[in-house]
């Protein structure tokens, strides 16, 4: 079952001629990570940037997969009468933007997929999921407290700022985690993987960056890229990790807006 009202930040307005691009992120993420990225595109065109079910500001629920995910960002393109958009997706959500390009291709103009391919990958996430879930929130004095003890199990300072970005101040006082960690928990087998046999290809324009310090996209992924999307390109961004967006972001943003005026 859809969602039809995701939490959506816009930027930009209408541009003649200019189709929109929907920005989608990826695991633990929110709206908030293409925010920059999203300002330099709305130059060109109206940019929409949705939190994902179980995320940032939207809807949780119990269900979290792929056909799930895509219906609520079909919903959310009806929802804004728009009938075609280009989709640009990081990780998640560029498994989330594959599906709905598959399904609906008639609704996509275009297909750019950061730094994931449509195959299944090893659990990286469920230690993560458990620190997260094992941080005593009534006893937390700050975010700086809340780093300090997250560091006992979670070592690297960059994963453990993108984490807490989902520690906020509950209404009634103290903190709470704005991604539903039980569901994501209980759903990281549909996550880690992708939906097999499909029997069905976008026969649109696609870009799948990665970076190159990043070991998401692999020789072992290029034939499912290939039988899937056809008209795939691959293109690498120097110097970048698996969030190949914040490690290069004007490199990310060329390439991106480049594709798209293509």
């Amino acid at each position: 079952m859809s969602i039809s009202h995701l939490n959506c930040r816009e930027y930009g307005g209408e541009r003649q001629g200019a189709t929109p691009v929907v920005l989608i992120h990826g695991l633990f993420g929110a709206s908030a990570n293409w925010h920059g990225i999203a300002q330099r595109l709305a130059q060109e065109r109206r940019v929409l940037v949705p939190d994902l079910r179980n995320h940032g500001d939207s809807p949780w629920t119990g269900q979290m997969d792929y056909p799930s995910m895509a219906g609520d960002l079909a919903e959310l393109l009806a929802d804004r009468s728009i009938e075609r958009a280009h989709l640009v997706g990081h990780s998640m959500g560029g498994k989330a933007a594959m599906w709905l390009a598959l399904g609906e291709p008639g609704r996509v103009g275009s297909l750019v997929v950061a730094d994931i391919a449509p195959v299944r990958y090893e659990s990286r996430h469920a230690s993560l999921i458990d620190a997260l879930a094992a941080l005593p929130l009534a006893e937390i004095a700050d975010r700086r407290d809340a780093d300090r003890r997250l560091a006992r199990s979670i070592p690297t300072a960059a994963v453990r700022g993108y984490l807490l970005q989902n520690l906020v101040h509950g209404e009634g006082g103290g903190w709470r985690w704005r991604v539903n960690l039980p569901v994501l928990a209980g759903s990281m087998d549909a996550i880690l993987g992708f939906p097999g046999d499909t029997g069905r290809q976008f026969p649109g324009p696609a870009l799948f960056v990665y970076g190159s310090r990043s070991d998401y996209v692999t020789g072992e992924g290029l034939p499912r890229i290939r039988e899937l999307f056809p008209l795939a390109r691959l293109r690498s961004i120097p110097n970048a990790g698996h969030w190949v967006y914040a490690d290069q972001p004007e490199s990310f943003t060329a390439a991106v807006a480049g594709f798209l005026r293509d």
